[in-house]
Order: structure tokens, then C-alpha cells, then sequence
């Protein structure tokens, strides 16, 4: 049924200008999906304030069909005060939280549209030492309430000993700042040797050194898509020269299940239970007020929140906690790395 119906998945990209970042997402998903978007100057970039777009572009692969979302930040990090910068995109990802909670409290329940992120790719520039500070910030601010997967943007400016050593800080300074980043699942132990040296490479490969290009050039009498340099050439899908086919394995077909788990298991999770909190404290404040009020015969002025009755308020709230501790009460079965190779969805790009 769930194969028919076909699947939904999110994906934000996020990073300053000039990062490659819609290059990199047409070559993943073998689009164009910038083709009418206007290029804006230096000057029109450092004024422009941080927006919010969406593209949708449809895949089918032996029947299987995937709704793919590009959820894009243009003018995110390129203003000369880019305090805060990340508020736009950590407000986008909450309201669609709340859509989603809206949505599953209400009658039809059935067919719900899932617009929650699931994946954030942030793009770390190779021209520097390692994060910079609103690297940090975002990620920071953002860590939970999406999986994030960091990039190293334009491999090909750098030396294959470069990206290592840029690769290494880049890790120490994630952890040193406790920025929690989407954790691969570790490997079931009664999985083959060959799966967990893939597993291992794939975590060893963060942040992914990505190059992206669309154009076809010929190499050792072959058409490869990459770029041509005066002194060779350079191939996207060549695992010798950057990460590209590694992160797309990954987005599309090995973990892309785990990323929406983890999407409606932890951080989705975390906002519901914060707006049942919310709630009840919203309720327990309104009754002490009508008490006060009855006791007193003062009428006080109560603010005013969503045209939803108490009663109604407070059945919704009982329906949650009960959905929840149904939620914690249940056996927890453990699935391994290998649950996602066997269940891939298997899209040829």
C-alpha cells in the first residue's frame, strides 16, 4: 500500500551564497530547478533578507514513486550583520511542525501531508579554517530540530590532503562545540563484513566533500558529468574525487527511512511534547483566573488564545498524554543499519 501511495521526503539545503548549493541539488536529482531564478549582485545580496522557497520534483523508479522537496534559503549568511540569520529557517521548520500537529489532532487523520524536514544539508565553505562562528550558530540553533548533515562545499578548490585535514577539524570542532549532528545507526552485529566497511566509510566521510556540476565532458573516452580544468578533470560520481555518490546513496536510497524516523521519532516528538507542556500550563493558568474571578467578583482580562472551548482543550491534551505514554509502554525493537539497506528505496539516478 505504502509502495502505491509512494513516499514524501524533505530536504533543505542551507549555506551562503556561492557555496554550489543549487548546482549540487540538480546534480543529485538530476533537475533544474533554479532555471528562472534571478541572479542577484553583490550589492542586492547584502540587503536581501534571508526567504524561504520550495520546489517539488517527482521520481519514479519500478513503480516506486517519491515526492522530493527542496526546501531552499537564499540570502542566508550573505548580509553585512548576520545576526540571527538562521531565526527565518528555524521559524519554517516549526511551523511546519505545528501544520503536522494541527493536522494529526483534527478528524481526518488519513491523509495528512507530511511537509515536516527531514534532512538539512548545510554547507561548510573550503576556504577557511575549519567552522566559522555562524556555521556554529546555525547548527546550534537548528540541531534539534532537524538532522543535520554537514557538507564541505567545492571540493575540487582543494587538495585531496586538504579535504582530510579539513575534514578532521571540521569533526573536532563539532564536537568540541557539542553540535549534535544526524548520527548514522550503528551495524547489527551479525551483519556481513563488507556492510559495516561501507558503514564505516560513510562515517568516516563526514562532512562530505561534494562537487556538483551538471555539464557532460569526455574522460578516458567516456561521457562523465564533472568539470574540466587545464590540468584534468574532474568527475562527480568518481568516489576517488569527492563524496557526491556516497551522500546520494545515502539521502535516497540506504537511510533515507532513518532520517524520516528519526525526523517523527525525536525532534517532531520533542516539539509535541513542548506544545502539550504549553497547553497544560495554558489551562491550569486560565482556571486559577476564573477562580480568582469567582472569589473575588473582578473581573480580570485574560488573553485570549485560539477559539478552542476548555473542554475541548483539555480532551486534546488527555488524548496526547495517553498517546504518549501508549508510546513509551510499547516493547522497543532494535533495528540496525542493515533494516535500511533492506528496505531501500531503490532510485536510480
Amino acid at each position: 500500500k505504502s509502495v502505491k501511495k509512494g513516499f514524501d521526503f524533505t530536504l533543505m539545503v542551507a549555506g551562503e551564497s556561492g557555496l554550489g548549493k543549487s548546482t549540487l541539488v540538480n546534480s543529485l536529482f538530476l533537475t533544474d530547478l533554479y532555471k528562472d531564478r534571478k541572479l542577484l549582485n553583490a550589492e542586492e545580496r547584502i540587503t536581501q533578507t534571508v526567504e524561504i522557497t520550495k520546489h517539488t520534483v517527482d521520481i519514479e523508479e519500478k513503480g516506486v514513486k517519491l515526492k522530493l522537496t527542496i526546501v531552499d534559503t537564499p540570502g542566508f549568511g550573505d548580509a553585512i550583520d548576520n545576526t540571527e540569520c538562521w531565526k527565518s529557517v528555524a521559524d519554517y521548520i516549526d511551523q511546519q511542525f505545528e501544520q503536522y500537529f494541527r493536522d494529526e489532532s483534527g478528524l481526518n487523520r488519513k491523509n495528512i501531508q507530511d511537509n515536516r524536514v527531514h534532512c538539512c544539508l548545510y554547507f561548510i565553505s573550503p576556504f577557511g579554517h575549519g567552522l566559522r562562528p555562524l556555521d556554529v550558530e546555525f547548527m546550534k540553533a537548528l540541531h534539534e530540530k532537524v538532522n543535520i548533515v554537514p557538507v564541505l562545499a567545492k571540493a575540487d578548490t582543494l587538495t585531496p590532503t586538504e579535504v582530510q585535514k579539513k575534514k578532521i577539524k571540521i569533526r573536532e570542532e563539532i564536537e568540541q562545540y557539542g553540535i549534535k549532528i544526524y548520527q548514522f545507526p550503528d551495524c547489527d552485529s551479525d551483519e556481513d563484513e563488507e556492510f559495516k566497511q561501507q558503514d564505516l566509510e560513510l562515517k568516516e566521510s563526514i562532512p562530505f566533500a561534494v562537487i556538483g556540476s551538471n555539464t557532460v565532458v569526455e574522460a578516458k573516452g567516456k561521457r562523465v558529468r564533472g568539470r574540466l580544468y587545464p590540468w584534468g578533470i574532474v568527475e562527480v560520481e568518481n568516489s576517488a574525487h569527492c563524496d557526491f555518490v556516497k551522500l546520494r546513496n545515502m539521502l535516497v536510497r540506504t537511510h533515507m527511512q532513518d532520517l524520516k524516523d528519526v525526523t517523527r521519532e525525536t525532534h517532531y516528538e520533542n516539539y509535541r511534547a513542548q506544545c502539550i507542556q504549553s497547553m497544560t500550563r495554558m489551562v491550569v493558568k486560565e482556571r486559577n483566573r476564573n477562580k480568582l474571578t469567582r472569589e473575588s467578583g473582578t473581573d480580570f482580562p485574560i488573553p485570549m488564545g485560539p477559539a478552542v472551548s476548555e473542554s475541548e482543550t483539555e480532551k486534546l491534551i488527555r488524548e496526547k498524554d495517553e498517546e504518549v505514554q501508549h508510546e513509551k509502554n510499547k516493547p522497543v525493537l532494535q533495528l540496525g543499519a542493515g533494516f535500511s539497506q533492506k528496505f531501500q528505496y531503490d532510485f536510480k539516478i
